[in-house]
């Protein structure tokens, strides 16, 4: 396991400055995939890390229900300020409510308004599994509810690979839930080998990120990427 495989976050309420310089000294110093920070910490997270490493952060975070005029307006600013990767969370009542069509375009408009600002730009999209499934359903017997769940998630899975995005991201990290094993390998059988795959949500232990890289994940968030990188094998 890499470093590099590693998004050391923090999107606390309460961060302060102090908190994010920490942050980006950290990422420099274990070689970390990047530093990720709420918007407000964008342009002080790039002066610190300058070309040393990535900057990411989060749109719409973690709800997804902004009005879609504000998530564009957010990934410009964010951009401008100088992110290099996005992760949105996008409005999942719309597969709830069985509109993926819509689902589907808001993801493509915001891929598109990213990528107009910056061809570059590494776009992921949330899907809250939690929402819809337990940690572990795919030994779950298939009641309606499972199987309501997995459409859902699948639906929404398809509509990220169409819109361009380059993940899909497992949880939010604020949800009922974390990513789960089971989750990846869903995700991974719906999206197939190529799109990428970043987890969230709970990832404490170096076991738990080689479990799921095991499941076919290729990033994961966590607020303990030192910890983790620490860990004896």
């Amino acid at each position: 396991m890499s470093p590099s495989m590693l998004d050391f976050a923090n999107h606390r309420a309460d961060a302060t400055e102090e908190d994010i310089r920490a942050l980006c000294k950290t990422v420099i110093q274990y070689g970390f995939n990047s530093a990720f920070v709420n918007p407000v910490h964008v342009k002080l997270a790039r002066q610190l890390l300058g070309n040393k490493s990535k900057v990411g952060t989060v749109v719409s975070f973690p709800l997804g229900q902004d009005l879609k005029d504000v998530k564009i307006h957010a990934i410009r600013e964010c951009i401008q300020d100088g992110a290099d990767e996005l992760d949105i969370v996008p409005d999942i009542s719309k597969i709830k409510e069985g509109k993926a069509d819509l689902f589907e375009q808001e993801l493509i408009d915001l891929t598109a308004s990213a990528r107009s600002m910056r061809k570059t730009i590494i776009v992921k999209f949330i899907i809250e599994t939690g929402l819809f499934l337990p940690e572990q359903f795919l030994s779950v017997s298939e009641d309606p509810e499972i199987r309501l769940g997995k459409q859902c998630i699948q639906e929404a899975a398809e509509a990220v690979q169409k819109s361009g995005a380059d993940f899909v991201k497992i949880c939010s990290g604020m949800g009922k839930r974390g990513v789960s094993v089971d989750d990846v390998v869903f995700i991974r059988s719906v999206v197939g080998p190529t799109m990428k795959i970043k987890g969230a949500g709970g990832i404490d232990t170096k076991q738990e990120v080689l479990n799921l890289i095991k499941a076919g994940a290729n990033r994961f968030g966590t607020s303990h990427a030192p910890e983790i990188m620490d860990e004896k094998e």
